[in-house]
């Protein structure tokens, strides 16, 4: 890319932070230059921008955001010893029973919906172990604080670079403890 070029896209990106790499690409062809989506990743990261891919949210329908406008007045007012009770799931294997991790009675178990917790078979499996479940309105995971800890936990272990699989499993580790409880 021309100098002119890498004015162009710092100055597009500055003014638009939102402006997609398909959009500079299409830009410096108007302008007479051919460069792929690779090169303008580049070019940012060399001025010291960044590009990056916008977070996909979920597809909510008007029958979704009504569930969900539902699920919150219904509990706006609960009490926050209630919530200290919810096991928050996100795709994640529950390998012990309540009793196993020396749970009180009265917990809750929450998940998102996905086929795999509303399968038949899933069901049931809640059924026999006596677990209470909470409501949860459909394609609604952002409302689900544990997306939150796991964000988290990625962004500290991606800082440090992990170079193979028992690094990985190690940093995760150190990470986690490392986040506070509260």
């Amino acid at each position: 890319i021309s100098p002119r070029g890498v004015k162009m896209i710092t100055r597009t990106v500055s003014k638009n932070p939102r402006t997609t790499r398909g959009d500079l690409v299409n830009d410096l062809h108007r302008a007479g230059a051919k460069v792929t989506k690779a090169t303008i990743s580049n070019t940012l990261r060399r001025q010291g921008l960044k590009s990056c891919s916008a977070r996909r949210v979920p597809l909510l329908k008007p029958v979704h955001v009504q569930a969900r406008l539902k699920f919150a007045r219904e509990h706006l007012d609960d009490p926050e010893e209630d919530w200290e009770n919810v096991i928050w799931s996100d795709e994640t294997k529950i390998e012990l029973s309540a009793r196993a991790l020396k749970m009180k009675r009265g917990w809750v178990f929450q998940h998102d919906n996905d086929p795999k917790h509303t399968a038949q078979a899933t069901k049931e499996w809640l059924r026999k172990k006596h677990f209470k479940v909470l409501e949860w309105p459909r394609q609604s995971p952002d409302l689900n604080p544990i997306e939150n800890l796991w964000r988290e936990l990625k962004v500290r272990v991606a800082q440090r670079q992990p170079q193979n699989i028992t690094a990985l499993e190690e940093i995760c580790m150190e990470e986690w403890a490392k986040i506070p409880a509260t």
